[in-house]
């Protein structure tokens, strides 16, 4: 069995973060999110990768390289434009040959991998499994409907009226007749050729397509929100580990880790809290479900709840929560302008002013 891991797409949700950086490298717990897909089909006993890449192609291959740090073999497959998921399989077709593989979503984020469903699979061997789950925005997402007796009937990209609230996670997995079903359909209304559409019509020609609902945690990592809750998520596991120094007027509670070469003094650090390498955190406090990259500094300033990336700093600001900063970012206080008020008051007034 092989892996398809898509790395494609331009992550417009998330700019201007992805305006410099390809989506699937933002990361989580200061890893890439790309890196937990990886680590989730090596762990489901695959080794031959498919990297589906776009734009980014240079960013990706420089990130993951040839696989052997996560124990893969890659191969990067080129994709011209993001023309659909479909696309992707259609242009993967030499690299797939005749062999079962799954098709992960490299900016998705399922908790718990994926190695129960690939065991799964390889014991029943339908023509495709489809991962389900339910959500309260079904217009943003692939959408299935299922008959009475839980089988699959329909399929829909993105519907106006959605017919259920089950949504396709960014898990597939195949045998070689979805290849019979992409070089069949024809570009949607946006122009791509949508997975909802090669499914559904393997479903017309009476193929076995089945579908699991997951009731685990799985996100979409496409925007800002999504992105910060999946970094909560991750840290929920983190293990407290210190390994860069911390001064005796600084205080940690709970789960923090703080890479080597990490300096903390006179600060107060609330886990869980990720502190990457040769980062400072200087008379500061720094909450909850917070990562912070390599080579940053935190400095007399109040910080929770976000993701800053390599080399930025924050100087001097009181508050700053649910954020996601980029690389090589500074964030100061703006310079206090005077401020006076001209007043025009006539007999017996009363004026209340703010200072």
């Amino acid at each position: 069995m092989k892996a398809l891991l898509l790395s494609g797409g331009s992550g417009t949700r998330l700019r201007p973060i992805t305006h410099t950086s390809a989506k699937q490298l933002v990361p989580v717990a200061n890893k890439p999110v790309l890196f937990y897909g990886l680590e989730a089909i090596a762990q489901a006993g695959i080794t031959e990768v498919g990297i589906v890449v776009g734009d980014t192609a240079e960013e990706i291959r420089e990130a993951v390289g040839d696989g052997i740090a996560f124990g893969l073999d890659v191969t990067y497959i080129p994709q011209s434009a993001p023309l659909g998921l479909a696309h992707a399989v259609l242009i993967a077709r030499e690299f797939l040959g005749e062999d079962d593989f799954v098709m992960y979503l490299g900016d998705n984020f399922v908790v718990g991998g994926i190695t129960a469903l690939v065991d799964a699979f390889r014991a029943e061997r339908p023509d495709a499994r489809i991962l389900l789950t339910r959500v309260s925005n079904p217009t943003a997402f692939g959408v299935a409907e299922l008959d009475a007796a839980g089988r699959v009937v329909g399929l829909e990209e993105k519907p106006a009226q959605p017919r259920s609230d089950l949504a396709l996670v960014g898990v597939y997995l195949f045998t070689p007749a979805v290849h019979e079903a992409v070089r069949a359909i024809k570009p949607s209304g946006r122009g791509e050729l949508e997975i909802t559409d090669a499914l559904q019509w393997m479903i017309d020609a009476g193929r076995d397509v089945r579908s699991t609902t997951i009731s685990g945690y799985w996100k979409d990592t496409g925007n800002v929100t999504d992105m910060l809750e999946v970094n909560r998520s991750v840290l929920e596991t983190l293990e407290r580990r210190i390994d860069g120094t911390v001064d005796e007027r600084s205080e940690l509670i709970g789960r923090v880790r703080v890479e080597a070469g990490a300096t903390v003094t006179g600060s107060r650090i609330v886990g869980p809290v990720v502190i990457g390498a040769n980062t400072v955190i200087a008379d500061s406090y720094v909450g909850p479900f917070t990562s912070i990259a390599e080579d940053c500094r935190i400095e007399d300033s109040e910080i929770e709840y976000s993701i800053v990336l390599r080399g930025s700093s924050v100087r001097g600001v009181r508050r700053v929560e649910a954020s996601l900063i980029g690389r090589d970012v500074e964030v100061t206080p703006a310079p206090r302008k005077p401020a006076a008020h001209r007043l025009v008051l006539g007999d017996h007034s009363k004026v209340q002013i703010s200072s």
